[in-house]
């Protein structure tokens, strides 16, 4: 197991424990009354605390149709969750500094004045100071699932289309304005379906591509589960097909009975190989590695860039299937000029969506290393809670220039 996948789960369990005693102080005390009311949502907490920090173990003893209930519930309300204790930050935040600024300008008036005696401090009305509390708290509550309902609504809508042109000074000009539609993070799995994946791919071919790229973490679930929903992808239709490579959540999924369920679709898998795209008269070499970290969580060969670039010609240009945006400077020393990721979701949700980047050097968008470009993509679905806020979900389409 990696460190940053150790760190990752005692997050999750330092955050589920720090956000419920939070909630419970800051909400429950607050709005509910009774003391068996009260017993009762500090159950609800206790328990969805547990279920967070032990959610594999939870998932791995537990029915199949069971498991899937449990977790849409969980992921749902860690979101919920989530926002509830953002809101309620952002307010409390907001009266401490105002309690600051106005415990500091008595002062400055007492020092202005010449000998004058500061005034009486007032009384404190404690039915005042608990209608107050009870109002931020009711007033939080309201906002927090106000977050919630946009961040669900944004992940469950169809993604933007984000189209930039990107220069590849060795593209041959006959594939001058050739355009590589990415597909990438959607997770099908207990949240998105069949209706989601339909409406994907209309969207997808409305783009009319010349070739889809699927950058990964396309399943969270096996084959039987939810092959009726990925074989949506059969509907994609371009002039040079569809190709994928894998991510770490296909890996937990089954990377090798996906990548030949794929191929059963007319979707090429590109393990660690290139293959050419063009005619004769003009191509060039569309290269796919496998996920940077999943072969090396099951202790199975996994990336290899030295493998997918053998006996390629430096000379050609060369696109790189990555669903990681790892190791894209060794990747652009070695001649590739464009490489298409995803994987970071930029973020997903507030706070994330503001960390990330402390996470990844390239977390979203586009960058550049000397004539060598790197897309990260948001993704096309989610992972964990069913919200996006702050990171919307995205298509991209690379038109590729001379």
């Amino acid at each position: 197991m990696s460190f940053r996948f150790l760190s990752f789960s005692l997050l999750i369990g330092l955050g589920a424990v720090l956000g419920h005693v939070y909630l419970y102080r800051r909400l429950v005390r607050q709005l509910v009354h009774g003391r068996l009311s009260r017993l009762l949502a500090l159950s609800g907490l206790g328990l969805m605390t547990l279920v967070l920090m032990a959610r594999r173990t939870f998932l791995d003893v537990l029915p199949e149709s069971i498991a899937d209930t449990v977790t849409v519930a969980t992921y749902a309300w860690m979101g919920v969750a989530l926002c509830l204790v953002i809101t309620l930050l952002v307010l409390d935040l907001g009266r401490g500094l105002f309690a600051v600024v106005r415990r500091l300008l008595p002062k400055r008036a007492v020092a202005a004045a010449s000998t004058s005696a500061p005034p009486p401090a007032p009384a404190v009305d404690e039915d005042r100071r608990r209608f107050l509390a009870r109002t931020m708290a009711g007033g939080a509550f309201i906002a927090g699932s106000g977050m919630a309902a946009y961040g669900s609504w944004r992940a469950f809508s169809l993604p933007l289309v984000t189209e930039l042109a990107v220069k590849i000074p060795k593209l041959p000009r006959a594939l001058d304005g050739l355009t590589i539609v990415q597909l990438t993070d959607i997770h099908v799995g207990p949240f998105i379906r069949r209706r989601y994946m339909d409406a994907l791919v209309q969207q997808a071919n409305a783009l009319k591509p010349d070739l889809f790229a699927i950058t990964g973490d396309l399943v969270d679930g096996d084959v039987p589960t939810l092959g009726g929903a990925v074989s949506a992808l059969s509907g994609l239709k371009s002039r040079y097909g569809s190709f994928f490579v894998t991510g770490n959540h296909d890996y937990y999924s089954g990377d090798e009975e996906w990548s030949e369920f794929l191929q059963s679709l007319g979707i090429q898998v590109l393990r660690n190989r290139h293959v050419s795209i063009g005619d004769a008269g003009a191509s060039l070499d569309l290269v796919g590695v496998d996920d940077w970290s999943g072969g090396r969580r099951q202790r199975r060969p996994g990336y290899d860039l030295d493998r997918a670039l053998a006996g390629r010609d430096s000379e050609r240009a060369a696109v790189l299937l990555a669903h990681q945006p790892a190791n894209f400077t060794v990747a652009a020393e070695r001649g590739v000029d464009l490489q298409i990721s995803g994987h970071t979701h930029g973020g997903q949700l507030l706070p994330m969506t503001l960390f990330i980047g402390l996470a990844w050097e390239h977390a979203a968008g586009l960058y550049q290393h000397g004539d060598s470009h790197i897309y990260v993509s948001r993704g096309c679905g989610f992972w964990g809670p069913p919200m996006r806020v702050g990171s919307p979900p995205e298509i991209v389409k690379l038109v590729l220039t001379a």
